[in-house]
């Protein structure tokens, strides 16, 4: 099953395809920005009943380096069966357009980027027909953006700077300063931003922060997200007026078996019963309110 966090790292390419040339500073090259790029079918099944599909296929024509594809797979952990499907997408794409074909892989921890940049050969040491090396965005080269100005210069990088520090201690700071940079944004830019940031989160801790801070900071915003921040608010509401009426009526109960034993109960005693909200305690009370000498025994044992 396909999760959000690795559609969201490779569907951001899609959004921005111009992201890859800002990104690719970070991964020590340099990749002019193109003049136009283009998204191309990312099915490569051929004939033969076997279905192979890439993430995301982009097409760049750049104006001094000519066209070039770029193949894109978000990778969530170390998958040794994965070097070889690599492999076979940035050859067959080679052969089917006729251009140079490059692979880059998305990873959201360091152990995974660090064995996805590793070059894999095909055949034997002393003859390594194929060698694959994909350049690798990670938490070990993407930007820690804090700022919400320079978020606000980059929206998309942030956004990708925080998914793919989504399992690090500083993705708290990035989603900061991406909600603040996005206060001032057009709705229509804002969308996609926040869609892509809680997308790419999963189910890493900083995805409350975020729902909480598109709450707050944006409540322009109208998506999925904040309705279900609000629905969750609004259950939240229902589940705790149920636990107070439960609890009232508990407490009730006990009152009214000490009554119907004519004990007397002191104002302490009652403030004490009517002001708990632990259904457990107060069951355990009510038990006790039916053999105790007194209104003050039953908390005898507490």
């Amino acid at each position: 099953m396909v999760k959000p966090p690795h559609e969201a790292m490779h569907r951001i390419f899609q959004h921005d395809p111009g992201l890859f040339s800002r990104v690719s500073r970070f991964l020590g090259v340099d990749i002019p920005r193109p003049v136009r790029a283009t998204p191309l079918p990312t099915d490569l099944t051929e004939t033969s009943p076997v279905e192979r599909r890439v993430d995301t296929i982009l097409r760049f024509e750049t104006a001094d380096q000519g066209d070039f594809l770029l193949a894109i797979e978000a990778q969530g952990s170390r998958n040794p069966d994965k070097p070889a499907s690599w492999a076979y997408y940035t050859a067959y794409l080679w052969t089917k357009y006729r251009l140079p074909t490059a692979l880059l892989v998305v990873c959201q921890d360091h152990t995974t980027a660090k064995w996805a940049q590793q070059a894999v050969s095909s055949g034997p040491p002393q003859l390594p027909t194929l060698t694959l090396r994909p350049v690798v965005a990670g938490p070990h080269n993407m930007p820690v953006i804090t700022d919400p100005e320079e978020a606000r210069a980059d929206l998309v990088l942030a956004s990708l700077a925080a998914i793919t520090h989504a399992a690090e201690p500083a993705v708290n700071a990035i989603l900061k300063a991406l909600s603040t940079a996005l206060r001032d944004v057009p709705e229509d830019i804002a969308d996609p931003i926040v869609e892509f940031t809680a997308q790419g989160l999963g189910k890493h801790p900083a995805k409350h922060l975020w729902r909480n801070l598109v709450a707050v900071d944006l409540s322009f915003y109208k998506s999925y997200l904040v309705e279900e921040i609000r629905e969750e608010a609004r259950t939240e509401a229902r589940t705790e007026a149920l636990a107070e009426g439960e609890a009232r009526r508990a407490a009730e109960d006990v009152l009214a078996v000490l009554a119907e034993r004519g004990l007397d109960v002191p104002e302490a005693a009652r403030e004490r019963i009517t002001g708990c909200d632990d259904p457990q305690t107060l069951s355990r009370w009510l038990r006790r309110a039916v053999t105790a000498p007194t209104a003050e025994e039953v908390f005898d044992t507490e």
